[in-house]
């Protein structure tokens, strides 16, 4: 957080000066390590986080042990906001899938700054409603589209989340995420590679061929890219 302003999380940067400043001196900046767990389905959150860089999967598990990802988020979302809302129990998990910085707040002060700003209340309920068609468009499709799709939509929403090309992602990571076998992932990645889409190694994806990965991803990764630059633009 600067001297001059909120930090580098947009929805921060979203609120007035006035609202801003009820939050200001609750906002305590932390690390988001890989795979530490911000919130677990059915416990009570502690703390809402404003991501300023870095990224958090938001997966839901199934009774036979086997988790899928519902929402990547990063610095234009929050995390654990509706349920801070809502009865403060988390309906998800929230993991981080990349590390860095992020903004946390007291779930007790969430409460009583959403109460005193309306304009704050306002923003982290059309989040809410952002990440509610995020959820619903990544059922879609898990349902009706090709692997090859899903992996190139979630990638790609990674990299908008990172600004980088070069993503520390896993194969094991990404079929955890997507719900499918590693060796369709391994398939898939590798015919992308194949055709210059992507190059991997161990521990890591790369970028290399951005409008032809954009062209094998299918129409979910605009409407989710759609559906936050709404957000992002004040609109409902």
């Amino acid at each position: 957080m600067t001297a001059s302003g909120p930090p580098p999380n947009r929805l921060l940067q979203m609120l007035g000066a006035a609202d801003f400043a009820l939050l200001r001196p609750h906002l305590v900046t932390i690390e988001l390590v890989r795979e530490s767990v911000l919130g677990e389905a059915g416990s009570t959150l502690r703390q809402v986080h404003f991501p300023h860089h870095g990224t958090v999967s938001i997966t839901v598990s199934l009774s036979e042990g086997q988790s899928i990802a519902v929402a990547m988020l990063g610095r234009d979302s929050v995390v654990g906001g509706g349920a801070a809302l809502a009865d403060g129990m988390a309906a998800s998990d929230a993991v981080v899938l990349f590390p860095g910085t992020a903004s946390a707040l007291d779930v007790t002060v969430f409460r009583t700054i959403a109460a005193a700003s309306i304009p704050f209340r306002n923003l982290m309920i059309r989040n809410e409603q952002v990440l509610l068609a995020h959820a619903q468009q990544s059922l879609l499709c898990n349902t009706l589209h090709p692997v090859e799709a899903r992996l190139a939509r979630w990638l790609l929403r990674a990299r908008d989340l990172s600004d980088s090309e070069i993503l520390p992602l896993t194969q094991e990571a990404l079929a955890q995420m997507m719900g499918v076998r590693r060796n369709a992932i391994s398939l898939v990645a590798h015919e992308l590679q194949r055709a210059g889409i992507i190059r991997y190694s161990r521990g890591q994806i790369e970028i290399t061929d951005l409008p032809a990965l954009e062209a094998t991803s299918c129409d979910c990764y605009a409407a989710v890219k759609a559906h936050h630059a709404r957000l992002l633009a004040g609109q409902q």
